[in-house]
């Protein structure tokens, strides 16, 4: 094995022991995919489960610093198509080879942010706190469901992803 796909498993196995870590019964679920859809959806767990770490665990740090470097950490290695972190680095990968976009990723962030200093919702916040907090999620993971191909990417009918039997 070369230097980059050693060093390509070792960030996957990263996200994977992250997931495990920290979601039995996710962890659970995603053997029940088929094994080449494993090691994304694994990748994309690790990303949002260390965004929400930092604001949900951290309370002794300065959280909003944390985000930020965070978030621009994230950009730039999806720019940079590398990351020293490993949990960045396999999360890049998969935003690459399925095209997630931006706006999704933004999203998950904004949520994040929302949650270092909002407590109180009305409906719209709390809308919008779901939409970047859970929703998203699902469409990072729908396009993996859809191998990036944006034929099949319908965020409201997420069942074309799936072939009939």
């Amino acid at each position: 094995m070369d230097a980059i796909k050693l060093y390509d498993e070792v960030s996957v196995r990263c996200s994977r022991l992250t997931t495990r870590a920290y979601s039995t019964s996710f962890s659970l679920g995603i053997r029940c995919l088929n094994s080449k859809l494993r090691d994304p959806i694994y990748s994309i767990y690790g990303f949002v489960r260390f965004g929400d770490e930092i604001v949900d665990t951290f309370h002794a740090s300065d959280k909003k610093r944390l985000l930020d470097k965070f978030r621009h950490d994230t950009y730039e290695a999806i720019a940079d198509g590398i990351s020293l972190n490993p949990i960045l680095h396999s999360f890049q990968k998969v935003v690459r080879n399925f095209g997630i976009e931006r706006a999704v990723i933004e999203q998950f962030l904004k949520s994040m942010e929302m949650d270092i200093d909002k407590k109180q919702h009305d409906q719209a916040s709390y809308e919008e706190y779901i939409l970047g907090s859970a929703e998203v999620v699902g469409l990072m993971c729908l396009r993996v469901f859809c191998n990036g191909d944006d034929g099949l990417y319908h965020p409201h009918e997420a069942w074309r992803c799936f072939p009939e039997d």
